[in-house]
């Protein structure tokens, strides 16, 4: 059961962007944001700083978009045999990630971005993310509440604390989230 992927450009265009975005990464490990420039990235990416201007528009830009791709995980979430565990096992290494100082420089580069394709690419991610539990729960016989629910009762609060109250984004939180969010679907009635 994968993720659904976002379309990927294909071609020497999908060579390009996995080029620019390694020599991101490669010089965020090695030099502070502020030391960054995009020649230094066309270089060590084998491309013209013309083409970084033409795709991404400005460093800022490009940042963001690594930031995006950051954030999205290559695997599927750990079965751990109930929805209830899967949520908690998932959100908690996404918290762990996110409260990081280069998580939280993820979440601020997609939130200054310019393209809202961006943090809309990062709502489908959730949206795939949640319908996969939510399609995983149903094959083993329980009875989820709907995707939508997952993510407003889930993804919303862990998302609005980490970009606005870190410190609240806290294991014991996530876990009250889940028990809030299933016993919801539970009874049917959303609380206020």
């Amino acid at each position: 059961m994968a993720i659904k992927e976002a379309v990927r450009p294909g071609g020497r265009s999908a060579r390009v962007q996995e080029a620019v975005h390694q020599a991101v990464r490669e010089l965020q490990a090695v030099k502070t944001r502020d030391e960054l420039t995009v020649p230094q990235i066309a270089e060590r990416a084998g491309v013209t700083p013309s083409t970084i201007y033409r795709r991404w528009g400005n460093l800022s830009e490009l940042v963001a978009d690594v930031s995006v791709e950051r954030m999205r995980s290559d695997d599927d979430p750990a079965d751990t045999g109930t929805l209830a565990g899967d949520l908690l096992a998932w959100g908690q290494q996404y918290l762990e990630e996110m409260v990081s100082v280069p998580g939280q420089r993820a979440l601020n580069d997609v939130m200054a971005s310019a393209d809202s394709e961006r943090r809309e690419r990062c709502c489908r991610y959730s949206e795939s993310l949640m319908e996969a539990l939510h399609d995983r729960a149903i094959s083993r016989g329980e009875t989820p509440p709907p995707v939508r629910r997952l993510i407003d009762g889930v993804v919303a609060p862990m998302t609005y604390r980490l970009l606005y109250d870190r410190d609240s984004a806290t294991a014991h939180n996530l876990q009250r989230w889940i028990d809030c969010t299933l016993k919801e679907g539970e009874s049917g009635v959303a609380s206020h």
